[in-house]
């Protein structure tokens, strides 16, 4: 009875859950209507038409949602000021979509793209018959952004793009410390919707010695720039140094002088006091410079 419940209640709130408004709306036609935004066919009414000189309308936001209201549609609110209905041009985008796919297959090891939208942002009646895409480097973070081609002859035209894509992530089980070595207790791997990332979220994880390069929240999507390298070398730890001198391996003790990992070039100080400086190649070992 109490699942039957839960599911009852679950259902209720998503049906009644906000629906926030997009700014720009495609449409086929010049008259629009409301199944446009609501995808309701059965209930839709009228919103505006396009004029024949023209290839936008817009609307206030607030006056759209007010609208809606009107027609029973009470869950949808707004943020922008306007909404922008544009009429889809008759151009065949196939191409540009092949490239935003190939672009974020490239920048993600697990990725599952279900959907590609690309529009002009100005309406056109026909592509170059040349050109080649341009998307800037860290587009890849976003689902959606705007996208340029470029032809022989220097014309640029602008696009705006909406990828739908699942991403396979590791998301912190806990807080995690600055200079935690990163372990499977730490994290979990999950598949999430590409919606906006602070950073390229890590997918290998466990193919690599990491430690927390910063305070990580629990619940976090971990990324790049939350991790480094793991430190193979801790300051004041004694180290062993080995120095090849005319076909000897000679083998010593020696206190490092600061964190490190392996390839770093430190300072360590021997037995005699002297200051040496080696190059780190794993667990407390390094070789004389």
């Amino acid at each position: 009875m109490l699942f039957k419940l839960f599911i009852f209640f679950f259902i209720s709130f998503n049906l009644h859950a906000n629906i926030e408004l997009e700014g720009v709306y495609y449409v086929e036609s010049r008259e629009v209507n409301s199944s446009v935004v609501t995808q309701d066919e059965k209930g839709s009414f009228h919103i505006l038409s396009i004029a024949e000189s023209d290839y936008l309308a817009k609307i206030k936001s607030k006056d759209l949602v007010e609208l809606l209201h009107k027609n029973g549609y009470k869950n949808y609110e707004h943020k922008s000021s306007y909404v922008n209905f544009v009429l889809k041009s008759p151009i065949d985008t196939s191409l540009i979509k092949k490239r935003v796919r190939e672009y974020y297959e490239k920048k993600y090891d697990a990725i599952e793209i279900e959907d590609v939208v690309v529009e002009p942002r100005a309406y056109m009646q026909t592509l170059p018959d040349e050109y080649v895409v341009e998307i800037r480097e860290r587009d890849y973070l976003f689902k959606n952004g705007t996208i340029s081609i470029k032809t022989p002859q220097n014309m640029k035209y602008f696009f705006n793009y909406y990828i739908k894509a699942y991403v396979s992530v590791y998301e912190s089980r806990e807080i995690i410390k600055k200079d935690t070595k990163i372990t499977p207790l730490h994290y979990m791997q999950k598949k999430v919707l590409l919606e906006r990332f602070r950073a390229k979220p890590l997918q290998n994880i466990d193919n690599t010695q990491l430690q927390a390069k910063r305070h990580i929240p629990k619940g976090r999507v971990i990324t790049h720039s939350d991790v480094e390298l793991f430190d193979v070398v801790r300051r004041d730890a004694m180290i062993n140094v080995t120095m090849f001198k005319e076909g000897m391996v000679i083998t010593f003790s020696a206190k490092a002088l600061q964190d490190a990992k392996v390839n770093d070039i430190i300072k360590v100080q021997n037995s005699n006091g002297k200051i040496l400086k080696v190059r780190v190649t794993g667990n407390n070992r390094a070789e004389l410079e």
